[in-house]
């Protein structure tokens, strides 16, 4: 009898892994399938044009330009934080408070937090429709996730790490830059991945941040021209919202599917990309 239930309990979790599998395959196909046939090059790596015809080369940029600061801005910050909260913090109500409200940030609607980078990245600062008021307002979004897995992290490293660093005379901050936080690369990548994916997809906070700029011209360089694709306070869209654009003014629907299949293809190449770095940077620390 107890064989048997665990036979039915190994049929279950394989069916449920399976099942999401399937689901994960079943999306992408069935959006890959529906916007295929329109795919060219011209599509992918053309400039964008209001009459039609063109391309989305301006939109992928402006995804890449807005998830890349985005990162850039809340991955340390999300690091430091989980370090203070699980290396130096003393444990108590003010800890407890923070980490209630880290995960409170965590569950706000991304409407809300579009209406606040509107309210004070594009109006009270000045930035405008602008790829960094879009940026600093995605990188709110996406900071709960880093601070809850890095701190998660840092819960699973053996103490043995911190008392041999402590032993060979390392202070406490040597002790979790060159041990504790090589140790969590694989873990803090995780959480980057994850926030990088919510980037990725968001609409609802770059409505209202980043305007709809996309004319780029590639051969200029001027960091303060609107149309220098460099330029951190150009109007941007992003392919999530090409997409929502694209349903909401009743155009081919199939052109929004290829655009969302071509958004899923860039959040696994990311992906990828970021375990492989991942791995790369844990080996090169383990010696190997």
């Amino acid at each position: 009898m107890r064989k048997f239930k665990e036979n039915i309990l190994k049929i279950l979790l394989y069916l449920s892994a399976l099942i999401t599998v399937g689901i994960l395959v079943f999306i992408i196909g069935f959006i890959f399938l529906k916007g295929y046939k329109l795919i060219n090059f011209n599509y992918l790596f053309g400039e964008y044009k209001p009459s039609g015809g063109g391309g989305i080369k301006p939109f992928i940029i402006s995804t890449l330009y807005t998830i890349g600061l985005s990162l850039v801005i809340a991955t340390p910050i999300g690091v430091l934080a989980a370090v203070y909260l699980q290396e130096y913090a003393k444990q108590g109500r003010l800890v407890r408070i923070i980490r209630y409200s880290t995960e409170a940030l965590a569950g706000i609607p991304s409407i809300v937090y579009g209406l606040f980078g509107a309210a004070f990245f594009v109006t009270t600062l000045k930035f405008g429709y602008s790829l960094i008021a879009g940026s600093l307002t995605l990188a709110i979004i996406i900071l709960p996730v880093i601070i809850r897995t890095t701190e998660e992290a840092l819960k699973v490293v053996p103490p043995s790490y911190r008392e041999a660093s402590l032993g060979l005379g390392a202070t406490r901050w040597q002790s979790i830059y060159h041990v504790l936080i090589p140790a969590c690369i694989p873990r803090i990548m995780t959480g980057v991945i994850l926030a990088a994916g919510r980037g990725f997809g968001e609409a609802a906070a770059l409505l209202y941040t980043t305007g709809s700029g996309t004319d780029l011209r590639w051969n200029n360089w001027n960091l303060t021209s609107p149309t220098c694709p460099l330029n951190i306070f150009r109007p941007a869209e992003t392919l999530s919202l090409q997409i929502w654009g694209l349903q909401i003014n009743g155009q081919d629907p199939n052109l929004a599917n290829l655009s969302a299949a071509i958004l899923m293809i860039l959040v696994l190449l990311f992906s990828i990309g970021a375990n492989a770095l991942s791995r790369h940077i844990n080996k090169k620390n383990s010696g190997n």
